[in-house]
């Protein structure tokens, strides 16, 4: 499909979430908009679709919640997707000396609870250290959630409207020394470590601090860090967005893959191609929603192995005829309902690292489990209200070299994460996975290598690669808008508007709103 012109204020490469943000923002403003998709179809891995033949169960098929995306940025594009709570937070069975136990933290917190604290541990003393713990957490996330679409604040900034203690723990030493010096028990060490963890491979000792800032972005979202499922699936978010962007003017391409990018005095070029026909057009500013490692490729340059990012998980899709019986009797449809914790004690989560390091599978895989059609049935279809339910499984500390490396690896991993599962249930899972319309077990699997070939994805790394503090270094000069914003390029011409911003990462539409925020300063 030919463009509708030849030059565009704004050209908007990838329209992830991200990248639809940007041209939402952009095209109400008035700019003119072109957004170039190599898919078929938007959204990028914030989408639903069926994966399973003769099933109409819609799932998530890559990201799975919502919880950075600011409440503003949904008011300010008038997206009408609705995010609902989980009345459970967490539930994590346990095995002590062969008694099956399980770790409850409702949402919010109340009385059963602080009840399966003191069962699990013996005392109310590791409930109380969780709730200063996460109070304190929450009094920093207060700080840097209003700052997320702002420019860029300096260290020093959030470090002076910041408690002493909490941003020595956090943004100073790795985080495994607070986990240990704040908690006694190994499995709520280790269901407190897990958000440094999730799309990061690290120990919680790294000296490097990204499991750090893995970890704050998975607690500041609007200043509370709840993750939430958006109803109808994540597809419903960039399909709101998609809305907004079309709405307002932005015109969209899918089946466009852009080939290169030319700085130019006055802009740069984007060529593209729509299978047919290569196309070419001049753009003020160029918006980059790709990888920055992608958008080395774009831009000419060499893209080296040694610079390429690296995902590290493993995400399985699954159906049930039924949610399964856990060993330890907690009702399935309370101990689903959140994020089930398994293999995540403490030890058990660096001893996989440790193994994951030297290049093996781990042979307890650390993971964690959501039933996201307990808390949203629509995604069921037909089979809404049947007992049929949607279980995805998110396995850590499986980076991409594992699955590079040997061809069995997936087989493997796969294994280890239904045995870690199987475990802690009273019947195997397998016994309840459903069957697709050719009588094959619904279970899709995919590794690192396999989200980078389905997305584009470097490395199959879900953040576009390691986070950044979402604020400056207080000696960083930032003299220009997109230096501000935190979306800056070598190149004047061509911002990054994807995950790879700084404050991109998991669904916000951060990168896009920032993006966006720089180019019209830059006119104004």
């Amino acid at each position: 499909m030919q463009s509708e012109r030849s030059s565009y204020d704004a050209v908007v490469v990838g329209a992830g979430h991200n990248g639809l943000t940007a041209a939402a923002y952009l095209a109400r403003a008035g700019l003119s908009v072109l957004v170039l998709e190599r898919l078929p179809h938007v959204g990028g891995a914030a989408v639903s679709a069926k994966a399973f033949p003769g099933r109409e169960a819609r799932l998530s098929r890559y990201s799975y919640l919502v919880s950075l995306m600011p409440e503003q940025l949904m008011r300010d594009l008038d997206l009408s997707v609705d995010l609902v709570s989980r009345h459970t937070a967490s539930y994590t069975p346990t095995l002590r000396d062969g008694v099956p136990f399980g770790l409850l933290v409702e949402r919010p917190e109340g009385e059963a609870t602080r009840a399966s604290f003191a069962a699990l541990t013996g005392s109310e003393a590791e409930y109380d250290a969780w709730r200063r713990f996460y109070a304190d957490v929450e009094a920093l996330a207060e700080v840097v959630a209003p700052t997320l679409m702002q420019p860029l604040p300096t260290d020093r900034e959030i470090r002076a409207r910041a408690d002493e203690r909490t941003w020595r723990e956090l943004v100073e030493e790795p985080i495994g020394r607070a986990i240990r010096s704040r908690f006694a028990d190994p499995t709520v060490q280790g269901v407190v470590g897990t958000d440094a963890l999730i799309g990061t491979f690290a120990s919680l000792d790294d000296p490097s601090l990204v499991q750090n800032r893995c970890f704050l972005y998975h607690l500041i979202g609007n200043g509370t860090g709840e993750w939430r499922v958006p109803v109808g699936g994540m597809g419903a978010v960039t399909g709101a967005l998609e809305r907004a962007a079309r709405a307002a003017g932005a015109e969209i391409h899918t089946g466009a893959g852009v080939a290169a990018i030319r700085d130019g005095a006055d802009g740069a070029e984007v060529t593209w191609h729509d299978g047919r026909t290569q196309h070419t057009v001049v753009a003020r500013t160029v918006l980059a929603g790709v990888a920055p490692w992608v958008l080395e490729f774009l831009l000419g340059r060499p893209a080296t192995a040694a610079t390429k990012p690296s995902g590290s998980q493993l995400k399985i899709n699954l159906l049930l005829d039924r949610l399964p019986r856990l060993r330890s009797g907690a009702d399935p449809a309370v101990a689903f309902a959140g994020t089930l914790h398994l293999n995540e004690d403490l030890g058990q989560v660096e001893a996989a690292y440790a193994e994951a390091a030297a290049g093996r599978v781990p042979s307890v895989l650390p993971g964690e489990v959501y039933c996201h059609s307990l808390t949203d049935d629509s995604i069921l279809g037909a089979d809404a209200g049947t007992g049929v339910q949607t279980l995805t499984y998110f396995g850590l500390h499986t980076p991409a070299e594992l699955f590079q490396a040997d061809p069995t690896a997936k087989e493997r991993a796969v294994a280890a994460a239904i045995a870690s599962i199987d475990q802690h249930l009273a019947e195997p899972l397998m016994s309840v996975v459903a069957r697709d319309g050719d009588g094959n077990p619904c279970i899709e699997a995919k590794t690192p290598p396999e989200i980078e070939a389905d997305l584009a994805m470097p490395g199959g790394h879900i953040f576009h690669g390691d986070l950044d503090w979402p604020w400056a270094p207080h000696r960083v000069l930032l003299d220009t808008p997109a230096r501000r914003w935190g979306v800056a390029t070598d190149l004047d011409s061509v911002l990054l508007c994807g995950s790879g911003a700084r404050r991109g990462g998991a669904v916000s539409g951060l990168g896009g709103h920032n993006a966006a925020q720089a180019v019209l300063e830059a006119r104004s």
